[in-house]
Formats: C-alpha cells, sequence, structure tokens
C-alpha cells in the first residue's frame, strides 16, 4: 500500500530521532529506508512476514521508494542531514543529522522545526488548551518552512500569534470582574492599537499578578509578539524586506514561549473570583 509524501517523512523523523528502533543504524541510505519501512509496519499493526529460513528486512512499496527518495534529498536540502558518516565513509549513501538537528532530536534544545507532527506533539503537551485555529495557521507556518516559503512561514506565524493575543483580549471580556478595566482594549480597531492599549492597562496591573504570570512577562508576551508582528508586516506587504531562513527559525523557535505566556494571562484573566 502506498503511503503520502507526509506519512513517509513523519516515520523517516521517528527513526532519525530514534522513537522506533530500526533493525540498522541510520546512518546511510538504505538503512533509513527499512526503518521507515519498520516504522510504516509498526503504526499500522502489520505483522511482520514470517519466510521460512531467515526473517526479511520490512520493505517499502515500489511508490513508496519513489516518494522516499525526494524525502531524503530534501531533507539534505532543508539541511536536517548531510552526507558521509566519517573520514572512511564520506559520501552517499552515508549520512548523518546535522549538529543542531541532533541535538533538537537528542531533545536537548528547542523545537524541531523541521518535524511538524513532532512540534505539535511538543507544543500541545505543554500547552493543552492551545486554540485549534492557532493550530492551523502554526503548521501552515512549519509547512512553509520546511518548503522555503519563508515568507508565507512568517505571514502564517503572524497570524498565529495574533489569534492568540485575541483569544485574551476575548477571555478578559468575558469576565465581568476585569472587563470593564479593558473594555477600550476591544474598541480599537487594529491589532496594533490593542496592543499598545493592552500594554498600557497592564503595566499598571504589573504588580498584582501572580509571579509565575508576570516572570519574563515584558520578553515572553509583548518583546516576542512584536517581534513577530514587525517580521510578519514586512512580508505581509510589498516592502521589499525578506526575512532569511536563520531569521524564521528562531521565530518559530520563539512562539512556543510566547503562547505558553499569553495562556498564564488567559488563565488568570479567566478567573472569576
Amino acid at each position: 500500500m502506498a503511503h503520502s509524501y507526509e506519512e513517509l517523512r513523519t516515520a523517516a523523523f521517528d527513526v532519525l530521532a530514534g522513537r522506533v528502533k530500526s533493525p540498522y543504524e541510520a546512518s546511510q541510505y538504505a538503512h533509513l529506508k527499512i526503518g521507515v519501512a519498520k516504522a510504516l509496519q509498526e503504526r499500522e499493526k502489520r505483522p511482520q512476514p514470517q519466510h521460512s529460513v531467515y526473517p526479511r528486512d520490512p520493505a517499502l512499496d515500489p511508490a513508496d521508494e519513489e516518494t522516499f527518495l525526494e524525502i531524503f534529498w530534501d531533507l539534505f536540502r532543508q539541511g536536517v542531514i548531510t552526507l558521509g558518516m566519517n573520514d572512511a565513509n564520506p559520501q552517499f549513501p552515508w549520512f548523518h543529522l546535522t549538529p543542531l538537528c541532533k541535538r533538537v532530536a537528542d531533545g536537548e534544545n528547542g523545537y524541531f522545526v523541521h518535524d511538524v507532527s513532532a512540534y505539535e506533539k511538543r507544543i500541545t503537551q505543554e500547552i493543552p488548551k492551545i486554540d485549534r485555529i492557532t493550530l492551523l495557521y502554526l503548521k501552515e507556518a512549519l509547512r512553509a518552512f520546511r518548503s522555503d516559503c519563508i515568507l508565507s512561514a512568517t505571514v502564517m506565524l503572524g497570524v498565529a500569534t495574533e489569534q492568540t493575543f485575541l483569544l485574551l483580549i476575548e477571555a478578559i471580556d468575558q469576565n465581568p470582574k476585569h472587563q470593564v478595566a479593558f473594555a477600550s482594549v476591544k474598541e480599537e480597531r487594529t491589532i496594533l492599537r490593542k496592543v499598545s492599549k493592552f500594554q498600557k492597562i497592564l503595566d499598571q496591573q504589573k504588580n498584582t499578578l501572580p509571579s509565575e504570570v508576570k516572570d519574563d512577562l515584558d520578553t515572553k508576551f509583548l518583546g516576542i509578539l512584536s517581534i513577530i508582528r514587525n517580521f510578519r508586516n514586512n512580508s505581509g506587504h510589498p516592502s521589499g524586506k525578506i526575512i532569511d531562513r536563520e531569521q524564521a527559525y528562531v521565530l518559530l523557535q520563539l512562539f512556543p514561549h510566547y503562547c505558553k505566556k499569553l495562556y498564564q494571562l488567559i488563565d488568570y484573566y479567566s478567573l472569576v473570583t
């Protein structure tokens, strides 16, 4: 049975990140292909074929092999893997994860922005209440980044950022305890004016916030919001300013910190007592 590009790519990341135990070390093309076939076999709960003498390695469908070849070179082009394993095996079919992706795959730091499923899984674990519309635009940003559509990625991330801020305003508006104090924010027509007005009111209330909400508030909320919005505006209008891939990568890493802080504010301002 043939699989989609996304299914095969997800299986490849499962092998590269060690979430699926491959029969062979994923250090050359053929071995990674076997690992991907095994990952699909386990995910679909298909029994391993039994043979009379020796067990046969899991194999991809012929149609999947063509797609997998495309995925392998996409991973190389996107800087997830690089060719060669060591001085004795410096060329294809040998390969290894780039240092940054190796650290992220090992869980040492950051979000794996090249792997949409892993990124989504981690952010939903850290922010269980995250809005489905926010996730929709966030995943679109990740897919655009993966395809080197950096302007599109920045605009989609900007939409996810603004959507989260609007959810905060909505939560406040539904709470009679805080509704009056922030009423002027809702009256503003543009996001920029809403943010500016919200900041002024929030500054007056900062000392009343719980310590976990107040900690790094300026950096993780207003600072990151400002950065993402500026890049989003430059990308979304014909300004001629083009964000580079490294900057987009940083924005995708910053967004979860911003989102987590916003949901702390949402929880606080949703309390009626």
